[in-house]
């Protein structure tokens, strides 16, 4: 495992959690988040665990953004 490679992965996919795209809507924005993510398990920079670990952050996001469109706010 490339440490740097990882480090560089981890952060590309932390800024996209935090600052998606412009005119990016959540779904594409969770989509994406879940292919860096799978991406990044199979060329083996991270483990099952952090995968998991990726995708419940991603989820998580999602379900806070949804939550919060339907609350008319």
């Amino acid at each position: 495992m490339s440490d740097g490679r990882k480090e560089q992965a981890l952060a590309a996919w932390r800024k996209l959690l935090e600052e998606p795209e412009i005119r990016m809507d959540i779904e594409d924005q969770y989509d994406e988040l879940l292919k860096m993510a799978d991406t990044m398990e199979q060329e083996g920079l991270i483990t099952a665990t952090e995968w998991r670990q990726l995708v419940r952050k991603a989820g998580a996001r999602f379900a806070q953004a949804i939550e919060g469109l339907s609350g008319g706010t």
